[in-house]
Formats: structure tokens, C-alpha cells, sequence
């Protein structure tokens, strides 16, 4: 899809369109505002967007059903590869809407995501070390099978409901300057980049590890990247998407890079402050502003989106 037909089809009247046929799927995601002085910060409030409170645990339960309505799903079902979350979310969806999936794993991906993927009545396949090994065998699956094939963040419908996000996010918090988003594959970052379409600062947090959308704007295009560090099973895809790129080369400020143990510090601090439990790519934007890798301006308004929950962190 070239970017002129992208640009016409990943607009805020298309993603509010999609938001009206997944509402009844999904839920409303609260917002809270917390004093920056709380995390030993200064500054204006920040706001959170509590999007891992989202059905399945994060955010990909948006696009999951935005794929799933809107495209045609053959009797074979549906397949996706995942480092975690994004299968969870498909399989949910399916779930809910009676529909057979499998899911392509690697084997980085957490015990906690698997037992979720389990629990809603996927098929799990575990292949290779990295996303991009399960990726290729979801790949061949469909070609054998006829199955639908979910992207993670390489499909309109994907980007679409992500987007979703952002609507929700301004309509509860019009004031925000800056919202940072931690970046994988780019689904969310990219549709809600489309949303705003420049009328908020969009800051990306990759971990330091897995610099996807830092090292495709330095080269001027998706590259590989390393694909490893604490969050290797949401935030390390190898590449961003080619669809959700030229967004990001208009609308993205730019990416703030964050070790893996400010990642920890981040869910740390969450926990102990808010009592809020994250998965590691679930507190990466957070750490942006923790560590200082991002420094916002004195009276700047900062949302910061925590966008994954799915850990054995906190157990029964």
C-alpha cells in the first residue's frame, strides 16, 4: 500500500469508524492524573492512560477485534505470531466471537503469556528464539491451511484499532502536550500518531535493546535491529512496520532509548507508588521520564500510555 492510499485510509474519520464496530468488545480504559513530585519528579502532572486494563491485558485487543469484524475469516480460522500479547488478544477475540485460532510463539515469550493464550482456547505452537522465526512459521501455516493471518502491527485493520486509543485518550485528556508510547512493531504508535496527526508531541520509548523505530528513522527506512533485553517478548520485533513507517516519519518526534533496568525501575516504581503491575513493555514509556530520558519542559503536560499487563509479577 503506497503511502498516499495509506494516508487516505489510516485517518481519524476511519479510526473513529472502527472505534464505533469494536466498542462493544472492548472496554473504556481509564485515565489518572499523579503528581510528578510522587516519583520524585518535577513538573506538571502526569497523566496515565491505564490501557492495560484493556480485555486480554493490553492494548492489541483493539486491533484484534478491528481484524477480526471486518475481515472475511475463512473455516479454517484465524493465525497470528506473537511475542505474547498480541496472540493473547486474538485469541481472545476469537474467543469471543466463536472462531478457531492458532497462535506462533518463540520461545522467549513468558510462561504467564503462554498459560493466558492457553486459557483462551488457542493452539500454541512454539517456534525458534524470536518473533521473527514465529512469524515465518504463521506465515507458511496460512499458505497450508487458508487460515486468516492476523498481523501484529503490519495491517491496516491493526493500525486502525490501536488508533482507537488515542480518540479515547483526548476525548479524557484534551490538555496533553506530549504523550509517550513505547514502540514493538509500531501498531500503536502508529495509529495513534494517525490520530493526532501532529496536534500533540508522539515521543516513541524503545528499550535499548531493541531499537527498532530509532535505527529505521536514523537509516530512513524499516531495517533490522537487535531484538533482545527485558521486554524481548512485546518490544522486540527485529523491524518496524512498512505501513505504520511514513506515519512515524511525520508525526513521531522522536524515540527515547531506555535500559533494561530502568524498564525494572519503572515497573518498580509503579507498583510500590500506584500499585499498578506491568509487564516490562507495559512500564517502558514510563521509564522514559523516570530515568530522564525523556525531560519535559517545566509546565508541559505529559500522558504516558501503560499499555501491557500480562506478568507473573504479582500471583495469587
Amino acid at each position: 500500500m503506497g503511502y498516499a492510499m495509506l494516508s487516505a485510509a489510516l485517518t481519524s474519520r476511519e479510526i473513529a469508524a472502527t472505534e464505533t464496530l469494536i466498542r462493544p468488545y472492548i472496554r473504556h480504559t481509564p485515565v489518572i492524573e499523579v503528581n510528578a513530585q510522587d516519583f520524585g519528579l518535577t513538573g506538571a502532572p502526569i497523566t496515565f492512560k491505564l490501557e492495560l486494563l484493556q480485555h486480554s491485558g493490553s492494548f492489541k485487543a483493539r486491533g484484534a477485534f478491528a481484524n477480526l469484524l471486518t475481515r472475511l475469516v475463512p473455516a479454517a480460522g484465524v493465525v497470528a505470531a506473537t511475542g505474547g500479547n498480541h496472540g493473547i488478544a486474538v485469541a481472545y477475540a476469537a474467543q469471543q466471537l466463536g472462531i478457531a485460532a492458532t497462535i506462533f510463539v518463540p520461545s522467549v515469550t513468558s510462561a504467564a503469556k503462554l498459560s493466558r493464550l492457553r486459557d483462551y482456547g488457542a493452539e500454541v505452537c512454539i517456534v525458534g528464539d524470536r518473533y521473527a522465526e514465529a512469524l515465518a512459521a504463521s506465515e507458511t501455516w496460512a499458505a497450508e491451511t487458508g487460515a486468516l493471518q492476523i498481523h501484529a502491527y503490519d495491517q491496516l485493520e491493526t493500525l486502525l484499532g490501536q488508533g482507537s486509543v488515542a480518540q479515547e485518550l483526548q476525548q479524557q485528556a484534551p490538555y496533553l502536550d506530549t504523550v509517550l508510547i513505547a514502540v514493538g512493531g509500531g501498531g500503536l504508535i502508529g495509529g495513534m500518531a494517525a490520530w493526532y496527526a501532529g496536534s500533540v508531541k508522539i515521543i516513541g520509548v524503545e528499550p535499548l535493546a531493541s531499537p527498532t523505530l530509532h535505527s529505521a528513522l536514523a537509516a530512513g527506512r524499516p531495517v533490522d535491529a537487535e531484538a533482545g533485553g527485558i521486554a524481548a517478548d512485546s518490544l522486540a520485533p527485529r523491524r518496524v512496520g512498512e505501513l505504520m513507517f511514513p506515519i512515524a516519519r511525520a508525526f513521531v518526534d522522536h524515540v527515547a532509548l531506555v535500559p533494561d533496568h530502568e524498564i525494572e525501575r519503572a515497573q518498580h516504581v509503579l507498583w510500590q507508588t500506584l500499585r499498578i503491575a506491568t509487564e516490562p513493555g507495559g512500564a517502558a514509556a514510563f521509564a522514559a521520564l523516570l530515568s530522564g530520558s525523556y525531560q519535559p519542559q517545566r509546565d508541559e503536560r505529559v500522558g504516558v500510555v501503560l499499555c501491557g499487563a500480562n506478568t507473573a509479577a504479582v500471583q495469587l
